[in-house]
C-alpha cells in the first residue's frame, strides 16, 4: 500500500475473484476532506482510485470502481492520512482497522441503477457502498434483453407518440416571438444574445416575412457561426459595418449561394420552412425534426383567409417530457429502459485503443482557438465540444448558443484566432452569470446510467445532451443527446 498501515504484498492475498465477473461498486466517503482516494484488496492495494466531490454536498466524495465476486477490504486515503469509514461494516487486522463488504449478484428484480436523487437522500444513513449495475464482465458483456423485448419496448412508445398531438405541447401560458426579416442581421443577434428569444436555452427566432404574409424560415446560433467565419475567414463580402445594413433575408439569400443552392439561372434557391400543425401526432413532429436535422419545429395554425398563428415551438426536449410522463407509470412493460446505456450503446463514444469509431468525436483544450471551436462545431456537424484538461478530465461544454455571448458588446470584432475558448467562455459567464454556472452547463453522466434516467435528465429544461464521464476521474467516455434518444427510440 501507500502507508506504513498495510502491507500490499500480505493483502493482495485477500482478493477473491470468479472468472471475469466484475460488480461496479459505488463507494461514498462523507466526512469531508480536501482531497480523497479510495484503495482496497480488489485492486491490491496499488492503487489509489481518485474519489470525485458530489456536487450540492461538499463534505461527500464519491468513486464508482469494478470489483470481483467475493469479499473485500478497502480504506479511504484523505488529506494524506488513511482512514475508513466507522458507519460502514470494518474490522481491526493485522496492519489497522479496514471496512469490508461482500460483492454479491444482484437479483434480476432489483433496479440495475439507483436513481441519483435517492443516493443523495440516503448519504445520512449507512450507506457508502452501492452497487451500480448488476454483473459486468471483464471484456465488457452487456446485460443481455432481446429483440424482441427492444421491437416491444419502441412499438409502445412509438403507439403513445402516435396518440398524442403537437396541441399537447402547448403550455398554460407563454409568448413566442418572431423576427422580421427585413430585420438587420446585428440587430437580430443582438436580441438572440439578450435572451428574449431563447427557447429552452437554444438562442433561435422564426422569422416572418411580412410582404409575403408568411413564416419562412428560423435564424438560430448556427447562423451566427456562419456569419463570423465568412468574416474570419475573408470568403465573402460582408463586412462588419455590413452587418448593421445587412437584413436577414439577405443573409439567407447569401447562404444560399455558399451552399450552391441555386437554380439553374443563378437565382437562390429559397428553403421551405418545416414546420408542423397542431393536429399532427408527435412521433410525425419527433421525424421532421430528425429528418432536417432543425432544434426546433414551429407549430403553425394554418386558416383560410386568414394570417398564419405561430403557437409554440416543438422540440425533442418538450416529447421526451411527455414519453417520461408516460413511462413513469409503466416502467416495467418497458425493459429498454433499465439498460445502462453503455449496453445499447447510447451517443458517440472515445475509441478506445485499437478500435476505429465511425462518428468523429471532438474535444478541445482551454487553450484552443475560438475559430477552431467554430471549425469543429460546422465541420464534425456537433451542436457542442467538450472541453478537457491535459487529463482529458471535463473542464466546461462549449455549445453553438454560447456563441450569442459574442454579440454582446461587438466582442465579434476581435481576432476570433486569437481569442482562446477559455476567453469565450469567461465572456459568457461576465455577461450573463446564470448561464455561466459549471453545474448547468455540464451535465454529466455515467455509462452505467439506465436509459431512464438519461431520458429524465434529457427532459429536463435547456438540458439538450450529456457528457458521459469516467466516475471519479471525470475523463470524457463520450457523449449522449437527444437525438440520440430519439433516434434509437424511433430505431
Amino acid at each position: 500500500m501507500f502507508a506504513s498501515d498495510m502491507n500490499p504484498a500480505r493483502d493482495a492475498g485477500r482478493v477473491t475473484t470468479a472468472g471475469a465477473v466484475l460488480f461496479p461498486i459505488q463507494f461514498t466517503w462523507p466526512h469531508g476532506g480536501r482531497s480523497v482516494f479510495l484503495s482496497g484488496s480488489f485492486n491490491r492495494w496499488t492503487e489509489l482510485v481518485p474519489m470525485s466531490q458530489v456536487e450540492g454536498c461538499p463534505n461527500v466524495f464519491q468513486a464508482v470502481y469494478a470489483v470481483p465476486l467475493g469479499c473485500h477490504e478497502y480504506k479511504f486515503f484523505v488529506d494524506g492520512e488513511w482512514r475508513h469509514d466507522e458507519r460502514q461494516p470494518h474490522k481491526t487486522v493485522e496492519y489497522g482497522i479496514v471496512n469490508t463488504f461482500d460483492a454479491m449478484p444482484i437479483p434480476a428484480e432489483v433496479p440495475l441503477v439507483h436513481p441519483r436523487s435517492e443516493i443523495l437522500n440516503n448519504m445520512e444513513v449507512d450507506n457508502g457502498l452501492m452497487h451500480r449495475v448488476s454483473a459486468v464482465t471483464l471484456n465488457q458483456a452487456m446485460p443481455r434483453i432481446s429483440e424482441e423485448d427492444v421491437t416491444a419496448s419502441r412499438h409502445r412508445i412509438a403507439v403513445y407518440l402516435q396518440a398524442h398531438t403537437a396541441y399537447e405541447l402547448l403550455p398554460e401560458s407563454g409568448k413566442v416571438v418572431a423576427l422580421d426579416v427585413a430585420l438587420p442581421v446585428q440587430q437580430a443577434f443582438h436580441i438572440l444574445s439578450e435572451q428574449s428569444c431563447c427557447f429552452q436555452g437554444i438562442p433561435l427566432a422564426p422569422l416572418w416575412d411580412f410582404r409575403r404574409g408568411k413564416f419562412v424560415g428560423v435564424i438560430t446560433a448556427s447562423d451566427f457561426i456562419l456569419i463570423l467565419r465568412e468574416l474570419v475567414n475573408n470568403r465573402s463580402n460582408l463586412t462588419e459595418e455590413e452587418l448593421e445594413t445587412h437584413s436577414i433575408a439577405a443573409w439567407k439569400e447569401g447562404k444560399a449561394y455558399l451552399k450552391g443552392q441555386v437554380d439553374g439561372h443563378g437565382r437562390p434557391i429559397p428553403k421551405e420552412l418545416i414546420y408542423a400543425s397542431p393536429s399532427e401526432n408527435l412521433k410525425d413532429v419527433a421525424l421532421k425534426i430528425l429528418q432536417s436535422g432543425v432544434a426546433i419545429v414551429p407549430i403553425i395554425h394554418l386558416e383560410d383567409g386568414l394570417f398564419p398563428q405561430l403557437l409554440h415551438l416543438a422540440s425533442l426536449a418538450g416529447i421526451l417530457k411527455c414519453i417520461c410522463r408516460y413511462v413513469k407509470h409503466c416502467p416495467s412493460s418497458l425493459p429498454i429502459l433499465q439498460l445502462p446505456i453503455y449496453a445499447i450503446p447510447l451517443g458517440t463514444w472515445v475509441p478506445r485503443i485499437g478500435e476505429s469509431s465511425s462518428r468523429p468525436f471532438a474535444m478541445l483544450r482551454l487553450t484552443a482557438s475560438l475559430s477552431s471551436a467554430l471549425d469543429m462545431l460546422v465541420e464534425a456537424h456537433v451542436s457542442s465540444i467538450p472541453i478537457v484538461d491535459d487529463n482529458d478530465s471535463l473542464v466546461d461544454v462549449y455549445c453553438r448558443s454560447d456563441i450569442m455571448a459574442l454579440a454582446k458588446g461587438r466582442a465579434y470584432t476581435h481576432n476570433l484566432n486569437e481569442m482562446t475558448v477559455h476567453q469565450a467562455l469567461q465572456l459568457g459567464l461576465d455577461s450573463n452569470p446564470p448561464y455561466g454556472t459549471r453545474s448547468q452547463r455540464c451535465q454529466m453522466c455515467l455509462r452505467t446510467d439506465t436509459l431512464l434516467k438519461v431520458m429524465e435528465q434529457l427532459a429536463n429544461p435547456g438540458v439538450r445532451r450529456l457528457v458521459i464521464v469516467e466516475a471519479g476521474s471525470n475523463r470524457v467516455e463520450g457523449i449522449t443527446s437527444l437525438t440520440d434518444i430519439f433516434r434509437f427510440l424511433l430505431g
